[in-house]
């Protein structure tokens, strides 16, 4: 039988049309589907307002909030400045004197006896807190503990049987995964949003969240979503919606929340005693680069340097500068920001045996798990150089540090000081003027004839770890000696 052209052409696109509509429908039946976990759990998400009184009119939370800098013909520039003229209206003035500043954010009910959790930034600094229900009940909270390393609150309000959550298990989670986030983004109550799990174990440098290793996801969170439930699809929360990483102020793709197992235990101290304890070794640690692995004779970069060891755990265990701590307490530590979570969470007193990497060779070292000390009792000072000496070989000119000068710089022995640094290894490796060279190929340096002697042993074309104190802040880096 013979089909004319218009005909097969007829026939290829009704084939065609019917494949993408088979497959749209499978594609549409993998969709997951969000509205029973929606019904059945956000009676238990919370609005959170909070209103900070100030009789001073100079006070800086006072001010009104400045509409962000967007564009006229945004599309967005309309919707921003109604949000921030009603944000502004909050500003009251009762005699003259007194104003008050209204924030939003979002919360979970725990227990059905009135306990929510939410972010400490969320209602730090309030003297009011107000917590709104769906149902539109209101009632204000009392907060039982707050705690700003984990940006973690705790709230209670006097009510019986209220909706509570389910808790779920981010140790479960897993990458890909589908989450949905329930809050009030600029006050939009109970708005809900979904996406998937982009990463786990994110350590974010900014602030003190270097003992929460982030959940990273694509959910849209912006700002009134914070302290809010993150969702797997069993309706259980993984996670505290806590952060956004913007370079507009809104959403872009990047949202970071606290994982639930990391919650539990600051929720239970928060709720026992009002305060968090954290485990501590004593060390200041930063990442092992490929070039530091080569240098240290590691099969690949890995674990946890050790650039200070302060007076403390650590420093009784018998850890030293240089050494890479690869294992804590059974766990593996890949990275560096894995280390601070996994001690924190290690309970005050406990005896735990750590692995680590010393002048190449491993070693077991057993260390009792101290207390985190108060941020002002980890404070370092800063410190300045003076005037020169002579060249080296490296490209750098050194000296011996005096009495006085050690006493700024924090350098207790040892060590010599860098007055300059020419065009060379030394100052490709990144070493400035100013800076304590404190070891230099896993050698402490006693003074400035021991380092020049050290530094003629070195093989050329060998990568080599010196360790520098800049500012109060010691820090491994490379030197890549040059060949002859």
């Amino acid at each position: 039988m013979k089909y004319t052209a218009s005909f097969m052409q007829t026939l290829y696109g009704i084939s065609l049309a019917l494949f993408y509509f088979s497959f749209s429908s499978v594609a549409a039946k993998e969709l997951p589907d969000f509205t029973e976990l929606v019904e059945q759990y956000s009676p238990a998400v919370v609005n959170i307002s909070t209103t900070n009184k100030s009789s001073s009119s100079s006070d800086s939370s006072n001010k009104l909030r400045e509409l962000p800098d967007i564009p006229e013909d945004s599309p967005f520039h309309d919707f921003f400045r109604r949000f921030f003229e009603e944000e502004n209206r909050s500003f009251n003035f009762d005699d003259g004197e007194r104003r008050q500043a209204t924030s939003l954010g979002s919360g979970f009910i725990i227990s059905s006896d009135g306990y929510i959790a939410t972010n400490n930034h969320v209602i730090d600094g309030a003297d009011e807190i107000i917590v709104r229900l769906s149902d539109r009940r209101e009632f204000e909270a009392e907060v039982i503990g707050a705690d700003k390393r984990s940006d973690m609150a705790l709230l209670k309000v006097k009510a019986d049987h209220l909706p509570v959550v389910k808790l779920g298990s981010s140790a479960k989670l897993k990458v890909g995964e589908w989450v949905l986030a329930i809050g009030s983004p600029f006050g939009f109550d109970h708005s809900v949003t979904a996406g998937i799990v982009s990463a786990k174990g994110r350590s974010l440098p900014e602030g003190n969240s270097n003992y929460v290793p982030f959940i990273q996801t694509d959910v849209a969170i912006n700002p009134g979503n914070s302290g809010g439930p993150l969702f797997n699809l069993k309706g259980e929360v993984v996670g505290i919606n806590a952060q956004i990483f913007s370079r507009t102020g809104g959403f872009m793709g990047l949202s970071f929340s606290i994982p639930i197992d990391i919650a539990n235990n600051i929720i239970e101290q928060l709720k026992n005693k009002g305060s968090v304890s954290r485990g501590w070794l004593g060390v200041l640690i930063q990442d092992v680069t490929s070039e530091l692995a080569e240098s240290f004779n590691m099969d690949k970069p890995r674990g946890a340097l050790i650039a200070k060891v302060y007076d403390g755990p650590a420093k009784e265990a018998g850890f030293e500068v240089g050494d890479v701590i690869v294992n804590f307490d059974g766990q593996p530590i890949k990275r560096s920001s894995e280390l601070p979570p996994v001690v924190g969470a290690t309970s005050v007193g406990t005896a735990v045996e750590a692995l680590i990497i010393r002048q190449g060779k491993e070693m077991t070292l057993k260390v009792s798990v101290g207390e985190l000390p108060s941020e002002d009792e980890l404070e370092m000072t800063s410190n300045t150089g003076k005037r020169g000496e002579k060249a080296h070989a490296l490209a750098l000119t050194i000296e011996n540090i005096s009495k006085e000068e050690r006493k700024k710089l924090d350098v207790a022995e040892g060590g010599v000081l860098v007055r300059r640094v020419e065009k060379g290894p030394a100052k490709e490796a990144g070493i400035r003027p100013g800076d304590v060279v404190l070891m230099l190929n896993s050698e402490k340096i006693e003074d400035a004839a021991h380092f020049k002697t050290l530094a003629a042993e070195l093989k050329p074309g060998s990568a080599v770890p010196v360790l520098i104190n800049r500012q109060g802040s010691p820090t491994f880096l490379v030197i890549r000696v040059p060949e002859e």
